[in-house]
Formats: C-alpha cells, sequence, structure tokens
C-alpha cells in the first residue's frame, strides 16, 4: 500500500514548533532528549559554573595583595573593602586585653552596633581558621566588657562612631 505523501512544507520564514513525542511517560524532543535529562544536564552545567567560580575565588584570595579578604566574602564585605579604597570606610585596628590587635573595615557612618557585628565576624573567621568553629556568646562578651577609644566606653550602640572621634586608622 502507498501512503499518502506529507504536503511539503510552506514557502518563506515559517517556522513550525519543534515536534515532541513521548516515550516512557516521558516527554521527548525530537533529538532523544527528555526535559529531564535537560533538567540534570543544566543543573550540571551551573554545578561546573560555580565550582569554577569557586576554584577562580580561592585562587585570587592567596594573592598577597588581597590579604585583607576574608576566605568566604559576603557581598557586604566587597562592598566595604570597596568602600575603604575609595575613601567612603575606615579600617578601625581593635586591641585586645592581651595587646594582641586585628583589623576590622567599617563604613565611615557606621554606629557602635556596626562595629560590634564587624568585630564578632573577625573574631568567628579567626576562629574558624585557626581551631574551627567555636560557640563565642556574644551576649555574655557585651554585657561583661565595653570598648574603649581614648580612655572613654563606648556605651550607646545607636551612636555613630564619628562622635566618638574614631576616625580611620584609629585603635
Amino acid at each position: 500500500p502507498h501512503l499518502p505523501r506529507a504536503p511539503p512544507p510552506p514557502e518563506g520564514p515559517a517556522l513550525s514548533p519543534e515536534p515532541i513525542a513521548l516515550y516512557g511517560g516521558e516527554a521527548m524532543d525530537s533529538a532523544g532528549a527528555s526535559k529531564a535529562e535537560e533538567e540534570v544536564a543544566a543543573y550540571q552545567s551551573s554545578e561546573a559554573k560555580q565550582a569554577r567560580l569557586q576554584s577562580m575565588l580561592a585562587a585570587l584570595l592567596d594573592d598577597p595583595i588581597l590579604a585583607d579578604v576574608p576566605r568566604k566574602p559576603s557581598l557586604a564585605d566587597v562592598d566595604t573593602l570597596i568602600n575603604l579604597e575609595l575613601g567612603s570606610a575606615m579600617r578601625v585596628t581593635v586591641v585586645k586585653l592581651d595587646n594582641t590587635s586585628f583589623d576590622v573595615a567599617v563604613l565611615n557612618t557606621a554606629t557602635l552596633k556596626d562595629l560590634k557585628l564587624a568585630i564578632r565576624k573577625k573574631i568567628t573567621e579567626i576562629e574558624q581558621g585557626q581551631m574551627g568553629h567555636r560557640h563565642i556568646s556574644w551576649k555574655h562578651i557585651w554585657e561583661n566588657y565595653c570598648l574603649t577609644h581614648q580612655s572613654e566606653k563606648l556605651i550607646d550602640d545607636n551612636s555613630a562612631l564619628s562622635s566618638y572621634d574614631i576616625r580611620n586608622n584609629s585603635k
């Protein structure tokens, strides 16, 4: 028996949608790839891109010029460091009771609360680098100790650092 021929395709730039066939309950395109396979391939591609990005970031952070960038920087960390370079943020040195010190970067408009959060983040980063995760009760710390600058106790969390005359490179 002879089967009738399909009509010729329309002339001109008319586009027809790609035919979809069902195979085993899954929709498949004309190339034979199921939608689930396409999603897996897209996910694996995304995962590969993420791995390459992490590898590149690790290589960048090993550069001594970027020593002040945290190992796992957040967008806020990067933003603060950019503002530091632009002059709209300041680097403050925190000297602990044992005479060790570390630097934190905060915006010029930062409050005492912002400084405490920066200190908390820096200490957590240092602790994790040295001995893994360790719980620190910051509520206990701030209830029993306070920051000082030029022998003045810094008590009001909502006050701007500039009101205590804290500027770039202050200790």
